[in-house]
């Protein structure tokens, strides 16, 4: 049910960039860096963060951001830089989706610095939990570019 749940809110983020191009870097509003690749930039850091770093225990440094960039994947998201932050996301879910599929059950643990242990369905409880509230900025984005609602 986990692993469905966090499919479909993925497949939503496709969805909802889905026919676009240079609009993906198209800003919220002054003086928000929200975009739409923004957001793909952000959830491939999020997703790198959880599932490579906290529940597999690599030392895998986020893609877009940093201490000094705290914002980078949001400030960075230009036109250039469009098939990279893609490419880039789908590699991230493809980890997280074997790393889930591989797995032994919803209780294995893994150790974040600021929450402590949490187990995988925290984990996946948390990512459907971002990609919603991320999904709802990614409505009104896409309705501020092309007006198209209901994705």
């Amino acid at each position: 049910m986990l692993e469905g749940f966090l499919a479909d809110q993925r497949a939503t983020l496709e969805l909802k960039c889905s026919g676009l191009g240079s609009e993906l870097v198209v800003r919220a509003v002054e003086p928000s860096s929200l975009s739409l690749l923004g957001l793909v930039r952000h959830l491939a850091d999020v997703e790198r963060r959880w599932f490579r770093c906290v529940l597999a225990g690599e030392d895998s440094p986020a893609r877009f951001s940093s201490v000094d960039e705290p914002d980078g994947d949001f400030d960075g998201a230009r036109v250039e830089v469009i098939e990279e932050a893609w490419a880039a996301w789908r590699e991230e879910v493809a980890f997280a989706e074997k790393f889930v599929r591989e797995a032994a059950d919803l209780d294995v643990q893994g150790v974040d610095g600021w929450r402590g242990t949490v187990s995988l369905r925290w984990v996946m409880v948390h990512m459907i939990e971002e990609y919603a509230r991320h999904n709802g900025h990614a409505d009104l984005l896409r309705e501020r570019i092309d007006g198209a609602v209901g994705l």
